[in-house]
């Protein structure tokens, strides 16, 4: 099986003039972590994760930490928004590379690319670079199992 065969089709992308508030709101409005950031051609150029919007209003010490048990609640820090000055820059400022498989690639490529650069989407494209779809981590692992059997 390759990859077009279990991806989905209907994508939400933004366009890489995009800005980072706009981009907000397609997380909001359709409720996904990632969104491919395509040029005026359709052509994948980036990627831009949830993660990477949410990192602007991380606290710096989360990444010095490695137990947060004792961390009870970050309070304030809930409700924080990062400045307009940020929410205003371009998609660009704090997007991914454009990491993708084409179409036609098989089920373990796609999910040694998921695994190697810890997505949990990832863009597919044809042979123009074009977006054609998107597959996830479930996509992919639901089309590897379907195929497994006891053999008795």
């Amino acid at each position: 099986m390759v990859v077009d065969q279990c991806m989905k089709q209907e994508v939400v992308t933004v366009p890489v003039t995009a800005t980072i508030a706009e981009a907000v709101s397609l997380f909001n409005d359709h409720h996904v972590g990632m969104l491919p950031v395509l040029n005026g051609e359709g052509r994948l150029v980036g990627i831009l994760n949830l993660r990477d919007v949410l990192d602007l209003i991380m606290p710096a010490f989360v990444n010095l930490i490695d137990d947060f048990d004792y961390v009870g609640d970050f309070g304030v820090l809930e409700g924080k928004q990062p400045p307009n000055d940020l929410l205003i820059q371009p998609v660009t400022a704090v997007m991914g590379p454009s990491v993708s498989v084409p179409a036609n690639s098989g089920l373990l490529r796609a999910f040694a690319y998921l695994h190697k650069y810890e997505l949990l989407d990832l863009p597919v494209v044809n042979g123009r670079d074009r977006l054609v779809g998107l597959v996830s981590r479930v996509d992919v692992g639901r089309a590897l199992l379907a195929g497994w059997r006891l053999n008795i």
